[in-house]
């Protein structure tokens, strides 16, 4: 548990700094995750796909920086068996096309071994709605999925 709130933490702070685009380190993420780390977002999203490595994540989040400035992870709770976590939690992120924030239910599937984490596989709550956030000109209306 202590790996994923330092996680959090450190993908808190890159995003609000920007992300890669903006120049931001990612020396903290990095920090936490396994050299050969697997991510797997689900293909309906702008920024989905299979990502893996270092290279791979950092990939994912200058996607995921181009279109959201905030991404935070609250209230989360952790569920452990064996090397898997299940984390619920809220995911509260802002749009930078549209200035939407999105406050939604996310469920993701996280492992981790010798203190790094291998893999994430995370679950949005309403797929569409991140979509339509994550376009320019949608609005700027708060949404609370």
């Amino acid at each position: 548990m202590e790996v994923l709130e330092e996680f959090y933490r450190t993908e808190r702070i890159y995003m609000a700094a920007g992300g890669a685009n903006a120049g931001a380190s990612f020396e903290g993420m990095a920090a936490t995750l396994d050299p050969d780390v697997e991510l797997h977002q689900s293909p309906d999203l702008p920024w989905g796909g299979e990502w893996r490595g270092h290279e791979g994540f950092k990939g994912w989040s200058i996607e995921m920086s181009s279109h959201f400035d905030m991404v935070d992870v609250q209230d989360a709770k952790y569920f452990e068996r064996g090397d898997q976590v299940i984390v619920l939690c809220r995911l509260v992120t802002r749009s930078i096309g549209t200035g939407r924030i999105l406050d939604a239910p996310m469920a993701q599937v996280v492992t981790v071994k010798n203190g790094r984490i291998t893999e994430f596989r995370p679950f949005y709550w309403n797929v569409p709605e991140y979509v339509a956030a994550s376009r320019a000109g949608a609005g700027n209306a708060e949404v609370t999925a």
